[in-house]
């Protein structure tokens, strides 16, 4: 991958057809997709990579079938089994004949992507940093810590907090605060875990907890609504401590924010886009947002790309891609809500149908990709189950 270190105080003359803010897999997955279409495009990040990343690294079967076709995943584990407890409680494991989840360390994921992007044709510009926003006439102006870059759309994926999704008014309605360790197995505790993910269900509504499995480290992490910190803590805390892993070295230890949009929250302003974490797409029930980033990204380069070469107006590629996000992801997102409040009232009901045989083959097919929570509450059961947990 060919990235350039920029000098401090140049400030290149050039004009692209489309700016990525951020190389995540919503900017790198952007970048590809606006590179492809034919657009002069530029990635840039504040970051040097390949550079670490606060995430369990999880990918679904609709991450896996949204990636560029010359990207190979660096799996580090295929995980095969999954056990599950409630509150520390109630063990059970089930076991599928083939892989359900496969496993990454967000460094190499994300450094293959941005290569993936570089090939298509998109340049990379690391460890600079986007300080403003601004738009006059058919030119977007992007402030940075290298100087100003000029384009003629933007695509802001720059993250949880980002700063082109506060340009845009992207609207939050949830906000929880995902904490997470690295461990460091010796050769009997990677032996237990290896080909296993391991779900707690929490003592708070909403909170969960999860053991991912790589190959040099266990990535444990727990996640619950903003607001209290010490409960979200000592929840790792017991955790970490329930799976007997407390005497293992911790090689890192992190946090980050999760954020989630409103249903009616702008994905554009002008000739700004905003994907992935930056404009608040994620399911609301897991929190899992790379399928959400690698989606929403390649529809944001698309339609960045027909902007930024004069194929569409302004308004027209912003409306395409709210049309697009919103057949895509719209309504995943609003039956992920009903989940997440269905799930707060009863997770002993979810605990107890994962241990059926069509509960576990529901979270397969879900996992695999194969179906998605939106299309099994087309089945009546389904949604009028759900329809009764959110009444009780």
């Amino acid at each position: 991958m060919t990235q350039r270190d920029s000098q401090p105080g140049t400030r290149p003359s050039t004009v692209y057809d489309v700016v990525v803010v951020g190389a995540g897999p919503a900017g790198s997955r952007a970048a590809h997709s606006a590179a492809r279409s034919g657009a002069t495009t530029l990635v840039l990040d504040r970051a040097t990579f390949p550079r670490y990343k606060t995430c369990g690294g999880g990918l679904i079967g609709p991450t896996l079938a949204s990636l560029p076709e010359d990207v190979e995943v660096p799996v580090q584990q295929r995980i095969t089994r999954a056990s599950f407890t409630i509150r520390g409680g109630s063990h059970f494991e089930q076991v599928a004949g083939d892989r359900v989840l496969s496993l990454v360390n967000r460094s190499e994921f994300d450094a293959i992507l941005l290569a993936a992007a570089t090939r298509a044709g998109a340049e990379v510009r690391t460890g600079v940093t986007v300080t403003g926003v601004s738009e006059q006439d058919d030119l977007v102006t992007v402030t940075t810590s290298d100087g100003a870059v000029r384009a003629r759309a933007v695509v802001g994926a720059d993250g949880s907090a980002s700063r082109l999704g506060r340009y845009v008014g992207v609207d939050l309605r949830q906000i929880d605060l995902g904490l997470e360790v690295e461990l460091t197995p010796d050769a009997a505790a990677a032996a237990r875990w290896s080909g296993r993910v391991h779900l707690d269900w929490g003592p708070e509504p909403g909170s969960y907890a999860w053991v991912f499995p790589k190959q040099d480290v266990l990535t444990v992490g727990v996640i619950m609504a903003k607001g209290s910190p010490g409960k979200t803590k000592q929840y790792l805390t017991d955790y970490v401590a329930q799976q007997g892993l407390s005497s293992l070295p911790v090689a890192r230890d992190s946090g980050h924010l999760t954020r989630c949009r409103t249903s009616d929250s702008p994905l554009g302003r002008g000739r700004v886009l905003v994907a992935g974490d930056a404009a608040g797409l994620l399911e609301p029930w897991t929190r899992e947002g790379i399928s959400y980033a690698v989606r929403s990204g390649a529809l944001a380069g698309t339609q960045a790309a027909r902007i930024g070469t004069g194929s569409a107006a302004p308004e027209e590629g912003v409306a395409a891609y709210e049309r697009g996000v919103s057949e895509a992801l719209g309504t995943e997102m609003a039956v992920g809500e009903q989940t997440l409040r269905a799930f707060e009232r009863h997770p002993r009901a979810f605990h107890t149908m994962l241990r059926t045989r069509l509960g576990w083959r529901a979270f397969t097919r879900i996992t695999r990709g194969d179906t998605t929570l939106a299309h099994m509450t087309r089945h009546r059961v389904v949604r009028v189950g759900l329809a009764a947990m959110n009444r009780w």
